[in-house]
């Protein structure tokens, strides 16, 4: 049971990190609602699920192609140019916010869930945490199956928790704010997205 503890501290430790992860939740929850911020933190559990998936069954080739400074060009360069273009878009969208929230829909959705899959994806260090989490306990520690579940379910059901808590949390302060306020806040995160795409090409040597 000792792998519940751990598995909750490993899944603290990556939400509470400042990233594009959360920038995405927050922003949406602010401009569009609690259900559309859970619609954006769906797309970033289900590219979780996927990565670990894949790590688990392919640990060997997975770890070695993540050592390959060409995956690292060829994700940073997609993620960051994915990262700056959301940015682009939220600071540069005149679109008026109105008070109450917009009707919420399939299209909706389905938009909301692929912007938090693609932002997560092709956030390199998405795959470096659980591949580093999968190397570290299934290889090194020797962990079983039903112990990789529990460790890994801990992290999950913590990212999820603390996903829907900061959406939750968003959705209040929008309820403080005025129109204007949510328009600037959708700019500041507009260029703090920006920023984390060209770290991300700065740090994968791409610039």
């Amino acid at each position: 049971m000792k792998l519940i503890p751990e598995g909750i501290l490993l899944g603290l430790t990556l939400t509470i990190l400042l990233g594009p992860i959360f920038v995405a939740l927050t922003q949406t929850g602010i401009q569009r609602g609690i259900r559309a911020g859970i619609s954006v933190g769906t797309g970033i559990w289900t590219s979780d699920l996927l990565v670990i998936t894949v790590s688990y069954f392919f640990i060997q080739k997975i770890d070695f192609l993540i050592r390959n400074n060409q995956f690292h060009f060829w994700m940073g360069l997609t993620g960051g140019i994915i990262l700056i273009i959301f940015g682009l878009i939220s600071l540069l969208k005149k679109t008026t916010v109105e008070v109450e929230i917009p009707a919420f829909n399939a299209k909706s959705y389905v938009g909301y869930w692929t912007k938090g899959f693609i932002v997560n994806f092709f956030n390199p260090f998405t795959f470096v945490f659980w591949v580093g989490v999968m190397t570290t306990y299934v290889i090194g520690k020797g962990i079983d199956g039903r112990d990789t579940i529990i460790l890994f379910g801990s992290i999950m059901i913590t990212i999820m928790t603390t996903d829907s808590l900061k959406v939750i949390l968003a959705k209040l302060i929008r309820s403080k704010l005025k129109p204007n306020h949510i328009l600037l806040f959708g700019r500041i995160a507009g260029i703090l997205l920006m920023i984390f795409g060209i770290v991300i090409l700065v740090r994968s040597n791409v610039m």
